[in-house]
């Protein structure tokens, strides 16, 4: 008779879940005994981190990312990075083990208490199976509930001690199982929106990361050019969707209501794909639309759909959809956009160097196809400027804004794109909150170039000071951290870069190995 452990094992087989991102505790031991040979288990030496390297991982791959935690106190650890993988539909599947069912009722040491209700809402479904017979099913319903649209983490509590048990004979039925979504809109439908693009007088795109995530970027490019629509991304958009040097790209729109209406006044019709509308962040009171602007918006969630506060808004699979108005809508005979002026080159040679100086450092070095991971905020606006991002999956960001993402990310992304080059753009506040990615790095050689923009203080924050207009604020300076130590004592090479030449000499000496490297660089506060 097959047991629940073995069965849950084979469940993960036939769905191409072979990668296990762990943390392990004592309640998890179980689980993880006799690891299957052809599985792989990636460790993370803390649950922040082991999340995020797996979100990164699934965004790039597409695929599920099957995570490991230790019972609530781990679980807890990892809720920073859970936020970010809710806000930006990751499909991960995350267990985490329990207590022996004998002693759950007293709360004995390491009870998940309520462990249904620990991760929301920051989980699409959450549940403790009732008994070990139905921990495969469980296990099969959290595959396809994360896999279903719109993606989005799942989680899993389970017993220690159901591992053991004899699974129900017919658990067999589940590993056959598929389950699939469907989202393109009826003819009728699709033919009005048709319509309102190509009887628009002055229509826009706005892009948002499910454009990206569906790989519906080369569609979008083609509607763009049959509409001859320009093409804003969505505002702070945790994924690149249209390339940032075509002639319709129009930048990043800022995250403010006012600033947003201002930007869109003028054009009568706004189509939002794959994002939602939209994501604000400082206050800025003002008109959400101009008069005369219309708004539709395409999304594969309808919790977007529904709290967006204008619009109509179409719920469906974001790909087909724009697949399917690229093929169909009626090219315009409008002028096509003038491209955006490249940003004027800054002349430095001598350090510490200006934002503007590394971003044209790497945009001229790296690889035409480079992936590119931010958590340096306060420079964010000058990375869309002066990085040429051309291909699908060139960009991520932390979609919740929760700081401690894009490094640990950044090693789960390398480890789905092992073609590509993963250069991660690390604030020197923002590098503390998940510094350990570097030894996971190291330990599984995953070559990622991890890039430390060190200025000794919380740039975003003192930006937002001024925006709050509050002065005297205490704790926004991080002086004296040593990254090139805290490499060292992880096991990875690094390099110290003053200056543009020791910049440049450090990224293709980082460009040329097959290993991790971290650059640190000193760098000034950016320019407002």
């Amino acid at each position: 008779m097959a047991s629940v452990h073995s069965t849950t094992y084979e469940l993960l087989r036939r769905q191409g879940i072979t990668t296990v991102f762990g943390n392990p505790g004592s309640n998890e031991l179980p689980f993880l005994k006799d690891f299957p040979t052809d599985f792989n288990y990636i460790l993370g030496l803390h649950e922040g981190v082991v999340v995020g390297i797996a979100d990164g991982y699934a965004q790039a791959s597409g695929t599920p990312g099957f995570v490991n935690l230790h019972s609530a106190a781990g679980t807890g650890n990892a809720m920073g990075a859970l936020s970010n993988a809710w806000n930006s539909h990751s499909p991960l599947i995350i267990t985490a083990g329990q207590q022996t069912r004998a002693m759950v009722g007293v709360e004995a040491l390491l009870t998940n208490v309520d462990a249904a209700n620990l991760p929301r809402p920051l989980v699409k479904w959450s549940y403790e199976p009732a008994s070990a017979q139905e921990v495969p099913h469980a296990m099969s319903r959290a595959i396809h509930m994360a896999s279903m649209s719109p993606r989005g983490p799942v989680y899993l509590s389970v017993p220690y001690d159901d591992w053991a048990r004899e699974a129900d004979p017919q658990s067999s039925h589940l590993l056959e199982r598929r389950v699939v979504s469907a989202g393109l809109p009826g003819d009728a439908l699709l033919a009005d929106l048709l319509e309102q693009l190509s009887n628009a007088r002055n229509p826009v795109l706005v892009l948002g990361p499910d454009v990206d995530a569906a790989k519906a970027n080369t569609h979008c490019v083609t509607l763009a050019e049959r509409l001859k629509a320009p093409v804003w991304v969505a505002p702070s958009a945790p994924r690149c969707p249209f390339p940032t040097r075509h002639p319709c790209f129009r930048g990043l729109l800022p995250a403010g209501i006012a600033a947003i209406g201002k930007l869109l006044e003028g054009h009568d019709l706004v189509l939002v794909l794959g994002a939602p509308v939209f994501r604000y962040h400082q206050y800025d009171p003002g008109q959400y639309l101009a008069q005369g602007t219309r708004l539709i918006a395409v999304t594969c969630d309808p919790l977007e759909a529904a709290r967006a506060p204008m619009g109509d808004a179409i719920v469906g699979d974001v790909g087909l959809i724009a697949a399917a108005l690229a093929e169909r809508v009626t090219p315009s005979s409008r002028a096509m956009p003038t491209a955006l002026p490249l940003p004027e080159p800054v002349e430095q040679l001598a350090g510490p160097l200006r934002p503007e100086v590394v971003f044209d450092t790497i945009d001229e070095i790296a690889p035409h196809d480079a992936i590119y991971l931010n958590e340096s905020t306060s420079t964010t606006a000058l990375m869309w400027q002066r990085l040429a991002m051309r291909s699908p999956g060139s960009y991520y960001f932390a979609a919740a804004g929760g700081l401690g993402f894009a490094m640990p990310a950044a090693v789960g992304v390398q480890l789905a794109e092992p073609e590509r080059r993963v250069i991660a753009v690390i604030g020197d506040g923002s590098a503390n909150y998940s510094i350990t990615a570097l030894w996971t790095a190291v330990q599984y050689n995953i070559p990622t170039i991890f890039i430390i923009m060190n200025n000794g203080t919380y740039g975003a924050l003192r930006w937002f000071a001024g925006v709050l207009q509050v002065e005297n604020v205490p704790g926004l300076d991080v002086p004296g951290i040593d990254f090139c130590a805290l490499a060292k004592g992880y096991g990875m090479q690094s390099f110290k870069a003053q200056d543009r030449g020791q910049l440049e000499d450090a990224l293709h000496q980082a460009l040329a190995q097959h290993a991790p490297i971290l650059i640190e660089v000193s760098t000034l506060a950016p320019q407002n």
